[in-house]
């Protein structure tokens, strides 16, 4: 055991540079959106979402790290990498419009005006002529990864993808004050 230590004691020292690393970045990060989603006033599960995407960011991009480190057998590893990269390809271009819809929760978060709670019109021909109403607002009910749940005046939730809130004209028609809890 002595000797895998004394043999291996360079990819050691940078193994442990790369985790602590990405444990002082995943601080790093964790505090800047926490600081922006306080900033922001937003949903803690809308952040803690975030904060989980960042994890797993750092999480891949440390096995990376890692594999080079370690100087892995690229010709073993390429054949299992090429089959699972191919299942994932067919996977993630069957499932395309699920990934554009997290992108977009996560650029919703960071920069879109509105809040759980606020009453929005939504500009897009389809839900219109659904709904059979052009003058119709939604409160936002939730905001998750995938997409928003909205409530028409009659009550009815809707589910509005992410991917088309970036898409389509939204206005904010009136925002919602969470300390006197009124609009």
């Amino acid at each position: 055991m002595t000797r895998f230590f004394v043999n291996h004691q360079e990819e050691l020292l940078r193994s442990l540079i790369t985790f602590v690393v990405v444990i002082v970045l995943k601080f790093i990060f964790t505090k800047t959106v926490k600081k922006v989603a306080k900033l922001g006033d937003f949903n803690k599960v809308r952040t803690n979402l975030i904060i989980k995407y960042i994890s797993i960011a750092l999480t891949i991009i440390s096995g990376a790290v890692l594999t080079l480190i370690w100087s892995v057998n690229f010709k073993d590893l390429g054949a299992l990498l090429a089959s699972i990269f191919a299942v994932i390809g067919v996977a993630l271009f069957a499932q395309w419009s699920i990934l554009s819809n997290i992108t977009a929760g996560v650029i919703i978060f960071f920069s879109y005006p509105f809040k759980i709670g606020n009453t929005i019109r939504i500009f897009d021909k389809e839900i219109h002529e659904v709904i059979n109403n052009w003058d119709e607002t939604f409160v936002i009910e939730d905001i998750r990864a995938f997409h928003m749940h909205l409530r028409r005046s009659n009550g009815e939730i809707l589910t509005y993808p992410n991917s088309l809130v970036l898409q389509k004209g939204i206005s904010l028609v009136q925002t919602y004050n969470e300390d006197s809890q009124e609009l």
